[in-house]
């Protein structure tokens, strides 16, 4: 089965306005700290995949959370760097040209969140941050139970309610979705397997939380 490459107004006006802000973004998060945090982050709490897994980085932006991925993986996997933004993909392209690791396991494609262009249950860990927040979160998080193989895992960074939280949707435009109901959607569909809450002094903890779940 094929899916369109088809948005919501929604996405479609924050498509565009991350094709104009790309530089910005990429520049906004580098500075605060985010890398670091991943970094650590996926240092204390190993991705729960193997050799040759199949892993989708949806709603990529520029990349920080691919890099991520890369540095903290230390066997060849299959990562799938997905966006709606054409200027964002080139960006973290550009930014895995000069990394270091394994290049040859990122591939970069423009799609919509909401009709990914993958066959149902072939992947085995999705991880997004910064992308439910700009689509129906019943509707997001089903489209990624759509694709995750049985067993397999989410890894999702949501906004939480906080001044940093307020002043990023402002700045990005998006709407953040409340707690609980983050973890009532996330239900329905997975077993939330930890929630972790980044150390105040890392800028990152001002506004985002880490969910892993596994696809019951």
């Amino acid at each position: 089965m094929e899916y369109a490459l088809t948005a919501t107004k929604t996405e479609a006006r924050a498509g565009s306005y991350y094709d104009r802000i790309a530089r910005f973004y990429d520049l906004t998060f580098k500075l605060n700290g985010y890398g670091r945090s991943l970094d650590q982050y996926l240092e204390n709490h190993p991705l729960p995949v193997s050799r040759g897994a199949r892993i989708l980085d949806a709603g990529c932006g520029t990349g920080l959370l691919t890099l991520a991925l890369l540095r903290a993986i230390r066997f060849p996997v299959s990562i799938t760097a997905l966006d709606l933004s054409s200027t964002s993909i080139n960006a973290a392209r550009k930014s895995l040209y000069y990394s270091s690791g394994r290049k040859r396991d990122v591939t970069f494609t423009q799609g919509n969140l909401l009709s990914l262009p993958f066959a149902d249950e072939s992947i085995d860990l999705v991880v997004t941050s910064g992308a439910l927040e700009y689509v129906p979160l019943a509707d997001g998080l089903a489209e990624m139970a759509r694709v995750i193989a049985p067993g397999g895992h989410l890894l999702h960074l949501p906004i939480h309610p906080s001044v940093a939280g307020t002043f990023l949707e402002i700045l990005f435009r998006f709407k953040s979705h409340p707690p609980g109901e983050v973890f009532s959607k996330t239900e329905q569909h997975f077993r939330i397997v930890h929630q972790y809450k980044f150390p105040p002094p890392q800028a990152i903890g001002w506004s985002k939380t880490a969910i892993l779940a596994q696809k019951v």
